[in-house]
């Protein structure tokens, strides 16, 4: 694939990369930036090469969560090197623009209350699923688990947000 390819793929896939960013990074638009920008410095540098195995967008998503778990990693090890110097981060006042899009329902806003509730694994194949449209083996290959394991994750996570929507204060359907 040529740069120039590489470049118009990355511009196509922009905005689903920075949803699956967010989610990556517990809806923190900060980090998601941060997480998105790394991702697409090792790619136009060459430190991760799409070798045509899966789906681009696989590939792309697969780079950008080991991003995210590289970025989460370097802040604990930091956080734990600088623990008597501890940073306060204020709470984001007013979400970005693109933010405010996704919370227009009460419906949605519940379905993404009940969807951070769920374990972490649960909560990338679906968002991947239901966000994305990947495919559950897509999602699998993102996020690198096995196809059965990303399954039995998809089953559990809807049975899981099927019970949570259900429950009193849930956004009624």
């Amino acid at each position: 694939m040529t740069e120039s390819e590489l470049q118009e793929q990355l511009e196509q896939l922009h905005a689903a990369s920075y949803g699956w960013a967010l989610s990556c990074c517990s809806r923190r638009p900060d980090e998601a930036e941060d997480v998105l920008q790394n991702a697409y410095l090792k790619i136009l540098d060459g430190r991760a090469r799409y070798d045509g195995r899966s789906a681009f967008k696989t590939w792309l998503f697969s780079v950008i969560r080991n991003t995210a778990a590289d970025e989460r990693r370097r802040g604990w090890l930091r956080r734990l090197r600088l623990s008597g110097y501890r940073e306060e981060r204020a709470a984001d006042v007013h979400p970005p623009a693109r933010a405010e899009a996704l919370e227009q329902s009460e419906q949605s806003a519940a379905f993404r209350a009940a969807l951070a509730q769920l374990p972490r694994r649960q909560q990338e194949i679906l968002h991947l699923v239901f966000y994305q449209e990947m495919t559950i083996e897509d999602a699998a290959a993102a996020i690198g688990v096995s196809l059965g394991s990303a399954r039995t994750h998809y089953e559990r996570g809807k049975a899981r947000l099927r019970t949570l929507l259900k429950q009193p204060g849930a956004a009624a359907s």
